[in-house]
């Protein structure tokens, strides 16, 4: 009696009917494979990329692997310590102007605080001129008062003679940094002081009128810049404007 041998047909052909399951594709679309490969071949095909593009280092995450050149994750700590140390300067930088600032407001603190309390116009020159000289270390200071009836504190001239010698120096209606002409420094400092100036700043003494001149100088070239700040001295030239005007009344505007 024939028998049927059960494993014939556990074993059947893999020719069959029935749909085949489809085979396991990789992880990642193929367009997202092609990218990748075309990302790799471009970096193969570029090694200095991430030289010239070292922006870019500090948001890859690549594991560090040791060896004879040298790492992306030894680059990217490479170039944050450069950041670091020079973000740090920086910092040391703006400590250092911001202390600079504080101890130059305070002296322009008391300086205006002084020229309130005037009671007198020699106090007020001398105020200016002691303050710029002994609190603010300037070396060459000049205030110049500009009136027909001059009075016998301080240094005065006529309008007109100022504005020959330095009327270039009134008009702007701001401080002005730099190098000036010789005859200007001659006319604010003298010709003794004028060959040991390198640079000064000019601010006119003006509020309802014109009444003055105030300038300050260094040795340095570099010292009073035609960029440097000078809102410190603004400041005091404005008061100093507003303020001499109580003192005397033959002191008159020059328009």
């Amino acid at each position: 009696m024939y028998t049927k041998d059960k494993s014939v047909y556990e074993s059947a052909s893999p020719m069959t009917d029935k749909p085949q399951a489809p085979a396991k594709q990789p992880e990642g679309s193929p367009c997202e494979s092609l990218e990748a490969a075309a990302v790799a071949a471009y970096l193969e095909a570029n090694p200095d990329f991430f030289v010239e593009h070292e922006e870019l280092l500090p948001a890859l995450r690549i594991p560090h692997q040791r060896g004879d050149t040298v790492s992306l994750v030894e680059r990217q700590m490479k170039i944050l310590r450069e950041r670091n140390i020079e973000m740090r300067h920086r910092l040391s930088q703006l400590m250092d102007v911001a202390r600079d600032n504080d101890r130059l407001f305070d002296k322009t603190r008391r300086l205006i605080l002084a020229l309130l309390d005037a009671g007198s116009l020699e106090d007020l020159t001398i105020a200016v001129e002691d303050s710029l000289r002994q609190d603010f270390q300037v070396p060459f200071v000049s205030l110049i008062l500009f009136s027909d009836n001059p009075m016998p504190v301080g240094r005065w001239v006529k309008g007109s003679e100022a504005q020959t010698a330095i009327g270039g120096l009134l008009s702007e209606g701001k401080t002005i940094s730099g190098t000036l002409r010789e005859h200007e420094l001659d006319f604010l400092f003298g010709e003794d002081q004028r060959v040991q100036i390198g640079s000064t700043a000019v601010v006119a003494l003006s509020h309802q009128g014109l009444h003055g001149v105030l300038a300050i100088a260094s040795r340095d070239p570099q010292h009073y810049k035609s960029t440097v700040g000078t809102l410190f001295l603004t400041y005091i030239a404005e008061v100093l404007s507003r303020s001499l005007p109580r003192f005397t009344t033959a002191l008159r505007a020059v328009r």
